[in-house]
């Protein structure tokens, strides 16, 4: 199973190749990573996508919390949390193919970022399952180069009552 892991570590040099050398040094593979400082200056927040059963990311987990510059370790998966991922997408856009790939954006709520003579680069801002269905509309029209941040993710404040 996929898991989307929330992390709050100490914010300078090391840290990142510290937990990335945890999952190697297990063999687990980290699908997705995005790390930026938060909003106190000395701490960074990471959010971190791993594939494994329960118990291997419990394990996971519990590694990462005897890590010293961890603060806080939040498998978010289950709960209900707020996500987003940003695409760039760069496709083959002849003139004549402009307003075709504009309907399109229009539709995903894209902005062109560039524009070419023989391409046009869009981005994307949206949950996983919207970034996949934008790519899939763009690739008949040619995909030339894709960057892609992975999730990103926060847990909601306002939780539903059962």
């Amino acid at each position: 199973m996929r898991h989307i892991i929330n992390l709050e570590v100490e914010n300078h040099s090391g840290v990142l190749a510290r937990i990335s050398g945890l999952f190697s040094a297990r063999g687990f593979n980290i699908e997705s990573l995005s790390v930026a400082r938060a909003e106190d200056e000395d701490i960074s927040r990471m959010t971190l996508v791993a594939r494994g059963d329960d118990v291997i990311i419990e394990q996971i987990t519990k590694q990462l919390n005897k890590l010293i510059d961890v603060i806080r370790v939040v498998d978010i998966t289950s709960n209900y949390f707020v996500g987003r991922e940003l695409v760039l997408v760069r496709v083959n856009c002849p003139p004549k193919m402009r307003g075709d790939i504009q309907q399109v954006n229009e539709i995903f709520g894209a902005k062109v970022v560039d524009i070419c003579q023989k391409s046009m680069t869009m981005e994307m801002v949206g949950s996983e399952e919207k970034v996949d269905a934008f790519m899939e509309t763009m690739r008949p029209f040619g995909i030339k180069e894709v960057a892609r941040t992975g999730p990103i993710a926060m847990l909601r404040e306002f939780r539903r009552k059962s």
